[in-house]
């Protein structure tokens, strides 16, 4: 069969045909073609590329797979569907990680020392020796997956899938983190393994959505709950809660900006503000900005969150971690005193800071 369709989406239609023929020559060329058209395709042919490509993942051989993953996240960011791409891409994510993992065990069984780092190119006979070849190949793409699942996971719907999925194979979705939490235990093994972080992976598997949270803000005795929605890291939350508390009058202190809130919500780009904050766990513990929302301990089945005067002044660009993802905290109503002051007897006093 001779391929004749230009441009990407006749890259795509021969891709797919010769990937199910297990047609090796045939899908090598097709897949040199789908790099080379990417970035002239046109917007009907990304949105129905996407979901085709991640149809066939499964089936391309191991190496090109991350590559054609990360193609598939590029749909997605340009408009595809992400939750029908979302089944074939996170499972070869959940693969590498499994890859990973075993590269750990394999290369510290053979002799250890620093993993090797991925050069683009594939894995070289002495690393394949000494992990095997799926072992190798996990490791040396995961980075490619990274970038794919993140793509994916920008969407809530993604992460609400991943987490309905969990619920139906009878797992609790509290305790277990939903069907993420399997793929944090994989991803925490890889990096204590390795030495090295995935952070945006780490962060974009954290993610919390329609989560309650209990603030208490220690210098004026008041309390509140929230609700927040895809807020990647404390420094987005910060600036997010200074606007709801501060800005609506409900606290004294510095508000933010118009434009420093829009940016932590949806508005593209970074405005530098500053911080009106401690945050501070309910032992006294210290909870840096450069964490995440899920940081925030649970009590009684509801995370809670001190707030003190800052002890120094902090400025940042405030934005979003994850600029494909939409943030949002959501003020519902201030704590009625009483309620105020058991939240409060659940915290340390004020003091020193920990952590």
């Amino acid at each position: 069969m001779i391929f004749s369709k230009a441009g990407f989406g006749g890259a795509v239609a021969d891709f797919e045909a010769a990937v199910v023929a297990q047609d090796a020559k045939r899908s090598g060329k097709a897949f040199i073609r789908l790099q080379e058209t990417f970035g002239r395709a046109k917007e009907t042919e990304l949105f129905a590329g996407g979901p085709r490509l991640a149809a066939v993942l499964e089936q391309v051989p191991p190496s090109p797979r991350a590559v054609v993953a990360v193609l598939v996240g590029a749909c997605v960011e340009r408009g595809a569907d992400a939750e029908r791409c979302a089944p074939g891409v996170l499972a070869g994510l959940r693969a590498a990680l499994e890859g990973a993992v075993a590269f750990g065990e394999a290369w510290a069984a053979t002799g250890g020392g620093a993993f090797p780092v991925p050069d683009g190119g594939e894995p070289g006979e002495e690393i394949v020796g000494r992990t095997g070849f799926e072992a190798a190949v996990g490791w040396w793409t995961l980075s490619q997956w990274e970038m794919a699942a993140v793509a994916l996971l920008n969407h809530r719907a993604v992460r609400a899938g991943l987490d309905a999925e969990a619920v139906r194979a009878g797992l609790d979705e509290k305790a277990a983190g939903g069907g993420r939490g399997e793929l944090l235990r994989l991803l925490t093994a890889v990096e204590q393994a390795s030495g090295q972080e995935l952070r945006c992976l780490s962060y974009a598997l954290r993610v919390l959505d329609d989560e309650p949270l209990v603030v208490l803000h220690r210098p004026s005795a008041t309390g509140y709950l929230l609700r927040l929605s895809g807020i990647g890291d404390n420094f987005q939350l910060h600036t997010l809660l200074a606007d709801a508390l501060i800005g609506g009058g409900h606290v004294a202190g510095r508000a933010p900006s118009p434009q420093e809130v829009a940016v932590c919500r949806e508005t593209p780009g970074q405005v530098e503000t500053a911080g009106s904050f401690e945050l501070v766990a309910p032992d006294g513990g210290r909870l840096w900005n450069e964490g995440t929302p899920a940081d925030i301990p649970v009590v009684d089945g509801v995370r809670l969150l001190v707030l003190d005067e800052p002890s120094y002044t902090r400025s940042w660009p405030a934005g979003r971690f994850f600029p494909g993802m939409r943030g949002d905290l959501i003020l519902e109503r201030a704590l009625e005193p009483e309620e105020t002051e058991r939240w409060f007897a659940r915290v340390s006093p004020a003091g020193e800071l920990t952590g």
